[in-house]
């Protein structure tokens, strides 16, 4: 059978080809029905879609012969599916030996009763016995398990499912599944109403806004029907105030208020739904054809005509309705617009009203204070016959702060002391010399500072527009006053100026205070010190060069190599029996570096005492101790090791010497002892504890034990062993407590330090560093002037020469610069 009929094809014109979209009967049986046979798509349609080559008959199914098979196609594969056993054969068969009578008994049944199962066109059944459609009770729940084990309602009560209840842990769910309701007609969704089924609305009592307006819009548009008993329906009037249409905001047909006419409102619209064609001028009138009185119906042959009929007059009379309820609605929003309106003008009319009250008072306060500057500037003439004095400038920039604070920072009225107080500090500095006063106008700056600084940090060479008023009064009146004092004073006689200094160092701004140091004191210094001679000056150089220390600090450093260079040619000729050098060059060694320090002893003082040692004649029996004296009198001025070097080379070999030839001369030990005990009182604890004279002492102690002990047939003297003996083990014994209380004293002095450990201990540099270790262990670490290598500077570490180069030492060898670690360069030195 062709379904061409379907598609619109027509047999005399093959070319033409319409596809009808009308619902046909068939589609009417099959809507329903699982079973019907579905199209299914075949490859080439997936491929090639809507332009595949296939016949129209194969669009729906239709009851012709098997299709001929296409040989031409490649293999597919498909599912063989199961094969129908004997009982669905025969119960097949049975279904269609069925007459037409019961036929049509069943379908009128399943119309009224029963679900409806729709026809396929043919001998079409469904092969399954389930449930196609309809209402399904709580009883046939789960009977197809009879056929099974049962297993999903043992798995359900052992979870705690009973039967009868809704699932869940407080069985919240529904007890009855899902139910189908069938509609009266052929309408879509919602056209009969609400399709919910009664066990739904008691298991979900919620109530539904969108059903109580459908129930609404029946009721209006039930007033358009006709009564089913023929008789004339009696009108409803619904009568509304005008403070329920404010509140609505719409018209009497539940329609909102007409909006402005926009281009879609104009769009012409054709109705050809009815028996006439009309023409609306506005999607808006579509909703109002009912309103208009044209779209009269056909009266029937047995109805009766009204008697009185005006439905132009009707017409006319609810568009009047219509408008009015427009026109009230819209007088409401423009009253409530304009109350808005006036609300929003009082409370800009308040706003505005503070704004000028506040500006008026700002007014008020500007006129005040341009009232007391015109004042000031009238009192600050020549001839004004009260002029205005510091103090009184002073309380009235006090009050300006105090009572005009914020206009004083707007406007910025510390920028009136230019004009004002500049020229009264002048006439106030004028005859001072602050070498004779230095007090002279301190507190009166000190007051002047409080009242026109700035919080803010300013250096010098800044713009004078931009800089502090106050800075500007010290670099315009008071700094022309002390230019003028320095430039006069003499660099020896420095108390005065350093006093000046430093009780104006609280007032004077830093940047100032660097520009007279460097500017004016140290140039006058640097001068002074050139001209200096050490061997015919009778003042010495420290005392005016060290009481600028705490002012000019690290300045003074350019100062110090020419200095040392001075002293060091005045000691060219200099004996240890002069003890005015160590006068001299005591005050600077705190001030020169450790390093440049101990270099400086080195050269200049350590040579003249090892020669003044050399010299030195040790006699027991009469003995001068002069030339000692002078040697260790230099003990805290030179470093230990220095010093421990010196006696090793130069003393202690003629002292052990002495004591050998002596003991070889049947001695008395009585006398050796003593002779012992008073050369080891001549020294220092801190001399005494250096392992090197420890261990010459200790020789000196083995050599007489063995003198003691090797006298075999000869004299010996009673109990000189014994007091030997005695003097070895005291003398070992004090070595052992004096050791462990320094150890102690480390310990503690390591603790305290790992406490309190201080920034300034940190070294900034490697350079540093190896300074600081050089300093501990007593090496002398400095450079050597005018060497370098490879553009590295030359440093002697010891007795060795290093150079630094980004972070690691090298030293000197026999042909080349070798690395080595900083613990390896202070065992070299050693």
């Amino acid at each position: 059978m062709s379904m061409a009929h379907l598609y619109g094809k027509d047999g005399t014109d093959d070319e033409v080809e319409m596809e009808r979209f009308e619902i046909s009967d068939w589609d009417l049986e099959n809507e329903f029905n699982p079973d019907r046979v579905r199209h299914r798509q075949t490859k080439e349609d997936a491929i090639y879609g809507m332009w595949a080559e296939n016949d129209s008959d194969d669009e729906r199914p239709s009851f012709g012969g098997k299709r001929s098979k296409d040989y031409t196609a490649p293999v597919n594969f498909i599912s063989a599916g199961l094969r129908r056993t004997t009982d669905e054969e025969n119960e097949k068969e049975k279904d269609s030996d069925e007459s037409d009578e019961e036929k049509v008994k069943r379908e009128e049944f399943q119309k009224e009763f029963a679900p409806q199962k729709l026809k396929t066109g043919g001998f079409f059944k469904s092969h399954s016995k389930g449930f196609t459609g309809g209402f399904r009770t709580n009883q046939e729940i789960g009977t197809w398990e009879k056929h099974t084990k049962g297993i999903g309602q043992k798995l359900l009560q052992k979870m705690g499912y009973v039967p009868g209840r809704g699932l869940g842990k407080n069985a919240q769910g529904i007890v009855a599944p899902i139910e189908a309701k069938m509609r009266k007609g052929k309408g879509a969704i919602g056209a009969y109403g609400s399709e919910r089924t009664e066990q739904s609305l008691k298991d979900f009592p919620i109530v539904d806004s969108d059903e109580d307006a459908d129930e609404d819009f029946l009721k209006e548009m039930s007033q358009w029907r006709k009564d089913p008993t023929g008789g004339k329906k009696k009108p409803k009037y619904n009568y509304k105030t005008v403070e329920e249409l404010k509140a609505k905001g719409t018209t009497s047909l539940g329609r909102k208020m007409a909006a402005p006419q926009t281009e879609l409102s104009q769009v012409k619209v054709i109705d050809m739904t009815g028996k006439e064609q009309k023409v609306y001028y506005s999607y808006s009138q579509i909703t109002q054809k009912h309103d208009i009185p044209d779209d009269v119906q056909s009266l029937g042959k047995d109805a009766k005509s009204e008697g009185f009929s005006l439905p132009e007059l009707d017409h006319n009379l609810e568009l009047l309705i219509e408008m009015t309820e427009q026109e009230i609605i819209q007088n409401d929003r423009q009253l409530q617009y304009e109350k808005d309106m006036v609300i929003n003008i009082s409370h800009e009319n308040e706003k505005l009203s503070e704004i000028l009250e506040h500006e008026g008072k700002i007014i008020d306060k500007l006129s005040h204070i341009l009232q007391i500057v015109e004042d000031c500037e009238k009192r600050l003439q020549p001839n004004c016959e009260n002029p205005l004095t510091l103090d009184e400038c002073a309380d009235i920039f006090e009050m300006l702060q105090e009572k005009y604070f914020e206009e004083y920072k707007m406007f910025d009225l510390a920028e009136l002391s230019i004009a004002v107080v500049f020229p009264l500090l002048r006439e106030y500095f004028k005859a001072w010399n602050p070498l004779q006063d230095n007090e002279y106008g301190l507190e009166v700056m000190s007051k002047w500072r409080k009242l026109l600084e700035r919080d803010q940090l300013q250096h010098g060479g800044c713009d004078m527009l931009s800089m502090d008023p106050y800075h500007r009064l010290m670099w315009e009146v008071w700094m022309p006053s002390a230019r003028n004092i320095v430039s006069q004073w003499l660099p020896r006689n420095c108390a005065p100026m350093v006093d000046f200094l430093e009780n104006w160092m609280p007032v004077v701004p830093l940047w100032i205070l660097d520009n007279i140091l460097e500017q004016l004191v140290f140039p006058k210094l640097q001068r002074e010190v050139e001209s200096w001679n050490p061997l015919t000056d009778t003042v010495p150089i420290h005392a005016w060069i060290h009481p600028w220390l705490p002012l000019m600090q690290m300045r003074l450093e350019p100062l110090y190599s020419p200095i040392r260079n001075k002293l060091s040619n005045a000691l060219q000729k200099w004996h240890p029996s002069d003890s005015s050098a160590k006068l001299i060059l005591l005050p600077w060694k705190d001030v020169f570096t450790p390093g440049s320090w101990e270099a400086f002893m080195v050269k200049n003082i350590v040579p003249k005492l090892g020669m003044c040692v050399s010299e030195f004649v040790i006699n027991p029996h009469q003995q001068h101790m002069d030339a000692f004296h002078w040697v260790m009198d230099w003990e805290d001025m030179i470093s230990p090791s220095s010093l421990i070097g010196l006696l090793e080379k130069n003393f202690f070999g003629k002292w052990l010497q002495v004591l050998c030839s002596w003991l070889s001369n049947s001695p008395n030990y009585e006398e050796i002892t003593k002779w012992y005990l008073g050369w080891k009182s001549m020294f220092s604890d801190q001399v005494l504890a250096h392992p090197t004279v420890k261990e010459k002492f200790n020789e000196a102690l083995d050599i007489m034990n063995r003198a003691v002990t090797s006298t075999v047939g000869g004299y010996m003297q009673p109990g000189a062993r014994e007091n030997i003996a005695y003097l070895t083990h005291t003398e070992r014994r004090r070595d052992f407590q004096y050791e462990a209380m320094q150890e102690r004293r480390e310990a503690e002095n390591m603790a305290h330090r790992g406490i309190g450990v201080t920034s300034t201990s940190i070294p900034m540099n490697f350079k540093d560093l190896i300074q600081a270790k050089a300093e501990e262990h007593n090496i002398v670490f400095m450079p050597l002037m005018g060497k370098r290598h490879e553009g590295k500077q030359l440093y002697t570490f010891g007795r060795i020469i290093i150079y630094i180069d980004r972070g690691v030492v090298f030293v000197q060898g026999e042909k080349t610069w070798v690395p080595t670690s900083l613990q390896s360069l202070i065992d070299m030195a050693k």
